[in-house]
């Protein structure tokens, strides 16, 4: 792989001498349960919102109507094309089951990824992870993140697009959809052919009391973006056209942006093909309205752990020559009292709590060390930012975690204390 072959090739450096200093004291309190749990009576809501607090097993735990009116829109929309037979079409490309989700007029609005057909999710109907996990177990999964979580991944690197002011990912949210076009048992399907039948048969008995349909799947519903196409392509294009200097300087302020968001969350699964690129070179004269940039596909990030065994899943905008340019003024302008905001810092992870305590296989002990792992990152970009490094200067930097002190005896200036990656991969290029 031509990336592969430009990091053995690259240029690496280490960072011994650098100076590093604790994250502002970003005093998070401990969560209890109680203050998150949903208070909404489900008997109150309309079939749709009961739809949207439904878990795989019918359990309304989950508070998925959000408070924002243009993604209200958009699913309801989409729940109204699904009721009028204009069902999501599974996209074939990638390694678990997603959907492209239409509107009336049968327009994509949507991708929508349910959990249990993510790459390892037991309904997956891609048989290439079947094999996988058949054929080579020792190889499976990948040991740093959280299995099956993809969903609340992909909501989180939203929220945290949206928290820090990025605006580099289309808005997603987790909700629930059911289509007969998703991937469903044969127990489940014969269930709804059956309760179809009844309530069909006898509508004014069991007609009533009974909802017909296959249950709804949880995931994650990402707003589509139009007229984009793979950042790879358009890189190349640069190289062969370059761009107007005020659209370059516009362009790399946003590369630098979708850097910000793949340290923070970690991506481990960043390559030039899941981030998108909309350019229109006859609107040179407004570099805003000329060329987008878009962070699709986030749902292997936020481990639990640096990775440290075989493969260091590595950040493959790193050898793109815009890596190379040091954080511009802007950036650092725009992003560093951000990230120094020991408020703003502390929200964030709480409101990750609040996301992803609601998945079934929620863990607080491993909830803590992803956060651990983020502030980190967050300490990192800040030195990074501080002392104008470049993107590519970023990422070979020593791997720290901010962790929690459990000695019961400090203070709010004390209540963390970090450490230092000491166990790094066999592979660093893959």
């Amino acid at each position: 792989m031509s990336v592969a072959t430009a990091l053995r090739n690259g240029t690496s450096s280490s960072f011994t001498n650098i100076q590093y200093q604790v994250l502002p004291s970003v005093d998070i309190q401990e969560i209890q349960e109680e203050d998150y749990t949903c208070s909404t009576p489900t008997a109150d809501l309309s079939h749709n919102e009961q739809l949207r607090l439904l878990t795989d097993e019918g359990e309304a735990n989950v508070p998925l109507q959000t408070d924002d009116p243009e993604f209200n829109d958009t699913l309801a929309e989409s729940e109204q094309a699904i009721e009028e037979g204009i069902l999501p079409d599974r996209i074939y490309q990638g390694s678990s089951g997603s959907y492209f989700v239409r509107n009336r007029s049968r327009k994509i609005i949507g991708v929508f990824k349910p959990k249990n057909e993510e790459p390892y999710g037991h309904l997956n109907p891609k048989w290439t992870k079947w094999l996988h996990k058949m054929c080579c177990p020792c190889c499976f999964g990948r040991s740093c993140l959280i299995p099956n979580q993809g969903y609340m991944s992909e909501a989180g690197a939203s929220l945290i697009d949206e928290r820090f002011k990025l605006n580099v990912v289309p808005k997603t949210k987790v909700v629930a959809l059911a289509s007969a076009t998703f991937n469903y048992t044969p127990i489940d399907k014969a269930k709804a052919k059956s309760v179809k039948f009844a309530t069909e048969r006898f509508p004014d008995t069991l007609g009533k009391n009974m909802k017909a349909g296959l249950p709804p799947k949880i995931g994650s519903f990402q707003m589509f973006v139009n007229d984009y196409k793979d950042a790879d392509f358009w890189v190349r294009r640069f190289q062969e056209e370059p761009l107007a200097p005020a659209v370059a300087k516009r362009f790399q302020l946003l590369f630098e942006r979708l850097v910000c968001l793949d340290y923070i969350i970690r991506n481990t699964d960043r390559g030039n093909d899941n981030w998108l690129i909309k350019y229109d070179k006859d609107k040179s004269d407004n570099p805003e309205e000329c060329i987008s940039v878009a962070a699709i596909d986030n749902g292997l990030a936020f481990p639990f752990k640096h990775p440290d065994e075989w493969r260091a899943y590595p950040y493959y905008w790193a050898w793109l020559p815009y890596a190379s340019v040091p954080f511009s003024e802007e950036t650092r302008d725009y992003l560093l009292p951000k990230l120094q905001d020991r408020d703003l810092v502390q929200e964030v992870v709480e409101e990750l709590h609040t996301l992803f305590k609601h998945d079934k296989g929620f863990d607080k002990n491993l909830f803590e060390k992803q956060a651990s792992v983020l502030r980190g990152q967050i300490l990192n970009l800040c030195q990074a930012l501080e002392d104008r490094r470049s993107p590519l200067q970023l990422v070979q930097m020593p791997l720290l975690r901010i962790e929690r002190r459990s000695d019961g005896h400090s203070s709010k200036r004390s209540a963390f204390i970090q450490r230092f990656q000491d166990k790094y991969p066999f592979f660093s290029s893959c």
